[in-house]
């Protein structure tokens, strides 16, 4: 899954991507309406936590613009302004979700991940594939009744492989899902988690590797 987190309060918005990425999530970050905009235009992210009250182009205006470009972007609009009327206003220039400041970070947690959830095709919460089955909602995976001790990005790995139901994932795309903007996409951090993934599902294979392409867990 994949986040911009929109907040010109550099504090709050390093708090917030640190919070998201220990949920297994790839973050990224802008403190301006208009850097919003130029990495939306160039990046697919599931979800945009947007601050409403941005130096530069207003949260408003970047909210109908990301709209307005179908990227598919879901968008929860985080605010200090927490008024019925401000909500509606949210809402109606196309906010797909409105939580005013003070929040409860659980719950900016659970917003992300049903908003991610309609970003694209639907998905069922509970992934499996043989003996393999992960819990998204709990953040929980297992093998053959056997609890998993992923990390956070094995755990997404293995969702996105999951979730591709047999689909060949490429490096590339695994590294645009599962990572963000301060990954080398030249490093090797995708073959070294994907090797400690294996060896925590154990034997027998699970994961291939197709040759020039990239890795999927069934058949195609």
């Amino acid at each position: 899954m994949r986040v911009l987190v929109v907040e010109d309060h550099q504090k709050l918005n390093a708090l917030i991507a640190a919070g998201l990425r220990r949920e297994a999530m790839a973050v990224d970050s802008a403190f301006d309406g208009g850097s919003a905009l130029e990495r939306t235009a160039v990046t697919r992210y599931d979800v945009v936590v947007l601050d409403r009250d941005l130096p530069g182009v207003h949260g408003d205006d970047v909210c109908r613009r990301i709209v307005a470009d179908g990227s598919g972007a879901r968008v929860l609009m985080l605010t200090a302004a927490g008024a019925i009327r401000d909500r509606v206003e949210g809402l109606g220039m196309g906010a797909d979700d409105y939580l005013p400041k003070p929040f409860d970070f659980a719950e900016l947690v659970a917003r992300v991940r049903a908003l991610a959830r309609r970003s694209g095709p639907v998905s069922p919460p509970v992934l499996d594939n043989g003996d393999i089955v992960l819990d998204r909602g709990n953040r929980v995976a297992s093998r053959a009744g056997r609890r998993l001790d992923l990390s956070p990005k094995e755990f997404a790995v293995l969702e996105c492989l999951l979730a591709a139901d047999g689909r060949v994932v490429s490096a590339e795309e695994l590294l645009e899902r599962v990572w963000d903007e301060a990954t080398d996409p030249f490093t090797t951090t995708v073959k070294t988690t994907m090797a400690r993934l294996r060896l925590k599902l154990g034997p027998p294979a699970a994961i291939q590797t197709v040759r020039e392409g990239g890795y999927r867990i069934g058949e195609s």
